[in-house]
């Protein structure tokens, strides 16, 4: 079930200059949202803005009634949000799309990769995965050691690996090139973050015969298959992405891996 909200912001956090994270509360219980779904977020206030945002479901606090978004700053509308205050009211429809596989056995090893801001839908994952009797390991990969997100709260529920373009925290260069990917063996792996990231992954999971899915950041404007936006070319022929995905197995994307 699809629901349109004003959810009201009981916390607003800058972990790093170019990200906000918005704590998000209702005056009655949060409807239930599987990892790897997404809100359509309203701009109120920006001229350059008239669609809404798609932005990841980050993490879902049930005993604080609290769904956290986590944004980076890229342009008018996202600054925008940036702008919010304790308080104000932020209209929501959601949960939208096809998130993350369920767990396909007891203490199933599960390796989930994220690059930039594609580390979001990851936290609510790997929690969702641990509840369930799974083994979550985390393969985050940034620009530098500033620019890691939410680390300790991933520690939380699996073991976590870094990678760095500077070296300055974990391995450096990129996620690919961690050395976990060559001294441990996992049942499948699921990825988020730029699409060079996700094809690469992609690659070494076909090529070690793991299972992988893959979360796409397409632009999606209407979140409903109404638009066509942001359509993705799949061995089944086109599709929206908002409504068929945003997850989908690497098997079924037409991509050249």
């Amino acid at each position: 079930m699809k629901y349109l909200k004003d959810l009201t912001v009981k916390a607003v956090e800058h972990p790093h200059k170019k990200y906000v994270l918005l704590k998000l509360t209702d005056h009655e219980p949060l409807p239930e949202m599987a990892p790897g779904q997404f809100v359509e977020v309203k701009v109120e206030g920006s001229e350059r803005t008239f669609l809404r945002r798609p932005i990841s479901i980050n993490y879902v606090d049930r005993e604080n009634n609290e769904l956290w978004l986590l944004i980076q700053t890229v342009g008018d509308g996202t600054r925008k949000l940036a702008t919010l205050k304790e308080g104000d009211k932020l209209n929501l429809l959601f949960p939208l799309g096809n998130g993350f596989s369920d767990v396909g056995k007891e203490g199933e090893e599960v390796l989930l990769i994220g690059g930039g801001v594609g580390v979001a839908p990851l936290l609510e994952y790997g929690k969702w995965l641990k509840e369930r009797g799974a083994k979550p390991t985390f393969l985050l990969g940034a620009r530098s050691k500033a620019d890691l997100l939410e680390l300790e709260l991933f520690r939380q529920f699996g073991e976590v690996f870094i990678t760095t373009e500077d070296g300055s925290e974990g391995e450096k260069g990129f996620v690919t090139q961690h050395s976990v990917l060559s001294n441990r063996s996992f049942d499948r792996i699921s990825v988020c973050g730029p699409k060079p990231m996700m094809v690469a992954v992609a690659k070494y999971a076909k090529k070690n015969n793991v299972k992988c899915e893959v979360s796409l950041e397409n632009m999606m404007a209407c979140g409903l298959g109404a638009c066509l936006c942001c359509v993705e070319k799949t061995v089944k022929g086109n599709v929206c992405v908002c409504k068929e995905g945003p997850v989908f197995d690497v098997n079924l994307l037409s991509w050249d891996i």
